[in-house]
């Protein structure tokens, strides 16, 4: 049993030691909130996304505001247009970030996008949101990626 907890732990820490730190726009955080975003992988950017492949996206928060919940919201902003990017699981609550959300608090929202076959080969910007319950930005970044084979 401590062999299994260990080799879990290991595992845990080599794939946070692989994550890379991205370069990203704030585009509306509360300043000071917006600690880190990593994006795994990528290890250059802009983020090279190569369709029919998922990658994982962990932000470190704080929040400003008391929230039961959280709800994630993000496009890709192709020439100036921003639009709708489904993700798996929307729910922020159920992507790491454990709710009720109180001011103050430290969070880490983990998501995975994945990169379907049917996107365009484009580059864009990928704007992601996690809105409180009343529809305000608990954090917001932006990130050039380019899609591609």
């Amino acid at each position: 049993m401590c062999f299994l907890a260990a080799a879990l732990t290991l595992l845990a820490l080599s794939a946070a030691a692989l994550a890379e730190e991205v370069d990203f726009k704030d585009c509306g955080t509360i300043p000071g909130d917006l600690q880190d975003v990593k994006v795994t992988p990528c290890p250059t950017q802009p983020c090279r996304l190569q369709k029919g492949h998922c990658y994982s996206v962990n932000v470190t928060f704080s929040s400003s505001s008391d929230s039961k919940g959280s709800r994630a919201v993000v496009h890709g902003i192709v020439m100036g247009v921003p639009v709708a990017f489904a993700i798996p699981e929307p729910d922020g609550c159920k992507s790491g970030v454990k709710c009720p959300i109180e001011r103050g608090n430290t969070y880490n929202y983990v998501a995975k996008l994945p990169v379907q076959y049917s996107y365009p080969s484009i580059q864009l910007v990928v704007k992601w949101e996690l809105r409180d319950d009343n529809d305000q930005s608990l954090f917001c970044w932006e990130l050039p990626v380019q899609i591609v084979k």
